[in-house]
């Protein structure tokens, strides 16, 4: 039924509470929902947390997000990962409706003796409901019981005019007073809704992908090339935190399958020496739970992880539920996979593709017996100091599998974080975002221009934010989009500024800071040379002696990233009208300190980005700005660095830029200075 003060259209839901909401530790969210009363009387609302051990938390004050609408808002942050909850409480306001209605009558002199004696009855009331202890700050009782006390008195006083008797219940410190103690009619409360707070890795972080088969192999002409290694791909890890990159990220180092191996491009007919694709797992060594003999051993990826994490990253390794038809568990568990009519077991398919070395698995014939063998194998590398898993292709497989085994590893180890890796429709990500994911792959490399970007982005921050943790790389293995291929290095540059300074999350795969953009064939997002199916030796050092490195403007990202707690946000993302086609303006803003004396927030840290998105032509245009939104008035006048340039500049609302793609293809400003801060 609904309550005697409607509440509807509580945020954040999930499904209609089936799932919590996601947040991480730290993170600033908020709480809404439309309340509303039948009348004109006045009402108010506010929203109730309670923590992971059932503590329950002080009423955080509501405020209508706009007038008029009935929509109630409020921002919080959780200090602490485990299951949190929250309610929403809503009530009439009757000394807001007094207030209102005193301030009409009382000047036109309109009851204006029986309004002082009802409003003084109100504060008798609101006084006598302030508990002691609800009104201590920093050991001292704050007062307001007799603030509200002697309010009541003086509208009580004849010797002065009903207009200064009002004006007295009007002054900042009678309204500060009202707020910390509320005058509540008619409570009415909402159910409890779920909230699971994650570490902070779940929301902001920096990827690198790399294929440690690639770092120190040995590829010669003619001679039998000789694999990298983890002692060799460890000599990598210093250059890549360097970087300020927080994660490695891994493909599978299990061993590779020999039937059916793809050589070189994807080729059916490999060489001898062509190592083939490590997605393709599993042989006569091993499967899941072995390491390729070429890459190391157990103690020798122990040790690289170890590297890892004294260089300040961690380790996510791929998990991909797929079979070579060389893996043990092919002839061990054949009831796993599907058979064909001639007694064959199918390979994967995405017709017309064929990919003939790849077994899927069937989850359908013996769930408990493929479900007890992939919760073994996670756990297996989770105790070889693996907490987060790049899961490949999870909308290939049963959802219901994905919410059993998350919940699983959630219930004894909820530092674990998985990743889909799932470019697929809309429903099947939101529904892996659903039932337990983490964070999840996008649709970012596919859109580039203007309107892609402003409306996907903002969905991104917006619409899916409280379930959808996105994870924006710039490229993948798999996917060189034609952006790239055209585009030349500023065209990295580009979407490298776009990922890092929208998103709290993006990932770079290894080749990405030399601008490699070569593709096997016109028309494909495939690379000429994949590293999928060949080692990929780089010379790092001459690239950077040479200049043709794009690791110094990737580690100006990620040092701006870990320097501003606003880019490590990913609800506060605001875009900002600009005058031209291809250029985009976006803010990141995490608000200051709240001045109760003002009933503002300070400025605090701002990062505003306008990006020209042509990486053949210079463009200018006017960037025309939504000045609340950078927490400013709308004449404010502002000083902004260019973090890019060195540049600084005197801006107002409106403001004109000039961007060269080939010098400079963006503007990174923070606020230093500002005058009038809203």
């Amino acid at each position: 039924m609904i309550g005697r003060i409607p509440i509807q259209d509580i945020q954040p839901t999930v499904d209609c509470g089936r799932y919590p909401a996601k947040a991480a530790a730290g993170e600033t969210f908020e709480i809404s929902a439309t309340v509303f009363r039948e009348g004109h009387d006045a009402v108010a609302a506010g929203a109730v947390l309670s923590g992971p051990g059932g503590e329950r938390g002080p009423l955080l004050r509501m405020r209508e997000s706009a007038p008029g609408t009935d929509r109630w808002v409020v921002e919080v942050s959780l200090p602490t990962e485990g299951e949190w909850h929250f309610r929403v409480e809503a009530w009439s306001d009757p000394t807001a409706t007094w207030l209102h209605d005193a301030g009409i009558k009382i000047p036109r002199g309109m009851d204006a003796e029986l309004m002082c004696e009802e409003g003084a009855r109100l504060f008798e009331r609101a006084a006598k409901a302030v508990r002691p202890a609800d009104c201590r700050a920093a050991g001292e009782t704050c007062g307001h019981r007799a603030v509200l006390q002697g309010v009541a008195v003086k509208l009580r006083d004849e010797h002065l005019d009903p207009r200064a008797r009002f004006s007295l219940a009007q002054l900042p410190e009678t309204a500060e007073a009202l707020r910390a103690h509320p005058l509540r009619d008619l409570v009415t409360r909402s159910p409890k809704h779920a909230v699971r707070v994650d570490r902070r890795r779940a929301l902001f972080g920096s990827w690198y992908e790399f294929f440690p088969r690639s770092e120190g192999a040995i590829v010669e002409r003619g001679a039998a090339p000789k694999s990298g290694n983890f002692k060799t791909a460890a000599r990598r890890l210093p250059a890549i935190a360097k970087m300020g990159f927080d994660v490695v990220y891994l493909p599978p180092v299990h061993p590779i399958g020999h039937s059916f191996r793809k050589g070189r491009n994807n080729t059916l007919t490999p060489e001898p020496y062509d190592p083939g694709s490590p997605w393709a797992i599993g042989s006569e060594e091993g499967g899941h739970d072995a390491i390729h003999p070429d890459l190391g051993t157990f103690t020798d990826f122990d040790a690289f992880v170890a590297r890892t994490r004294e260089l300040g990253m961690e380790v996510a390794l791929d998990l991909a539920l797929q079979c070579a038809p060389d893996h043990p568990w092919v002839k061990e568990h054949p009831e796993w996979f599907n058979i064909r009519a001639d007694g064959s077991i199918a390979y994967a398919e995405n017709p017309p593709k064929k990919y003939q070395d790849i077994y899927p698995l069937n989850f359908d014939k013996d769930p408990e017996g493929v479900y007890a063998e992939v919760k073994r194998v996670v756990r297996l590398w989770m105790d070889h100091g693996v907490r987060i898993f790049r899961v490949d292709n999870p909308h290939t497989k049963p959802v219901a599998f994905w919410e059993r085994l998350t919940a699983d590893i959630a219930s004894t180890d909820p530092d674990v974080l998985f990743l889909a890796e799932a470019f697929t429709r809309p429903a099947m990500m939101r529904a892996l975002a659903m039932a337990g994911f983490h964070q999840s792959y996008t649709y970012f490399t596919w859109r580039n221009s203007k309107p892609e970007v402003e409306e996907y982005l903002s969905e991104l921050a917006h619409e899916t934010s409280h379930f959808l943790r996105p994870n924006v790389f710039v490229n993948t293995p798999d996917i060189l989009h034609e952006y790239l291929q055209h585009g030349g290095v500023a065209a990295f540059r580009i979407r490298a500024i776009l990922a890092a300074m929208a998103m709290p999350t993006w990932g770079v795969y290894s080749g990405y800071e030399l601008a490699e953009n070569v593709p096997v064939r016109p028309g494909s997002e495939e690379y000429l040379d994949s590293e999928k199916y060949q080692y990929k030796p780089r010379n790092w050092a001459e690239a950077e002696r040479e200049g043709r490195s794009l690791s110094p403007l990737i580690t100006q990202l990620n040092l701006l990233r870990r320097a501003h707690p606003a880019l490590q946000e990913l609800r506060n993302l605001r875009f900002h009208s600009v005058d031209h086609p291809d250029m985009v303006c976006f803010s990141k803003r995490l608000p200051g300190a709240y001045d109760t004396a003002t009933r503002r927030h300070g400025l605090g840290d701002v990062v505003l980005t306008v990006v020209n998105l042509d990486p053949h032509n210079t463009h200018e245009a006017t960037v025309s700005l939504d000045m609340p939104a950078l927490g400013l008035d709308w004449n404010a006048e502002f000083v902004v660095d260019d973090e890019l340039s060195g540049e600084s500049y005197r801006w107002r609302q409106t403001n004109y830029v000039r961007l060269d793609p080939y010098i400079h293809p963006a503007h990174i400003f923070t606020l230093r200075a500002a005058a009038n801060q809203r």
